[in-house]
């Protein structure tokens, strides 16, 4: 498995569609709560943050990208793992770089979405603050994490 930085110069269209099926697999996979028309309207915004998120970080096997995450202000944007990859690691890998060597100490998580919040608590993140709606007003609850607990 190989993990590496994807420079804005890399991000060509044929790299953001592959990262894209990445979160689409992953979403279906783990964001159990959102509708698949909810899920094809955030294509293009999921599109669009792979081109402009300040670190784009991805892993991939010998055939394909198997996961990704982007950083930018020290906080983890977005960390997607292929269902097929799920439990082996690739996450905690992850996010050990993004705190080691990007100095990330916040995440948001989808209080939907048990297992990553979870996850994150079990890396060191926990709850400062929970908002009852998403960053677009929608009525998905998010746990505002960071790795002192407090902001």
């Amino acid at each position: 498995m190989n993990i590496y930085e994807i420079s804005k110069e890399k991000r060509t269209p044929d790299v953001i569609n592959d990262l894209v099926g990445v979160w689409e697999e992953s979403v279906r996979a783990s964001h159990t709560f959102l509708a698949e028309g909810y899920i094809v309207g955030l294509k293009p915004f999921v599109n669009e943050a792979l081109d402009g998120i300040e670190t784009l970080i991805a892993a991939h096997d010998s055939n394909a990208y198997v996961a990704f995450m982007g950083i930018q202000d020290k906080k983890i944007e977005m960390l997607f793992v292929s269902p097929v990859h799920f439990g082996e690691g690739i996450g905690k890998r992850l996010v050990s770089i993004a705190i080691q060597e990007h100095g990330a100490t916040l995440v948001d998580v989808n209080e939907q979405n048990p297992k990553a919040a979870g996850f994150y608590r079990h890396m060191g993140f926990r709850t400062f603050r929970r908002d009852a709606v998403d960053d677009q007003g929608n009525p998905f609850p998010i746990l505002r994490m960071s790795l002192t607990g407090d902001r």
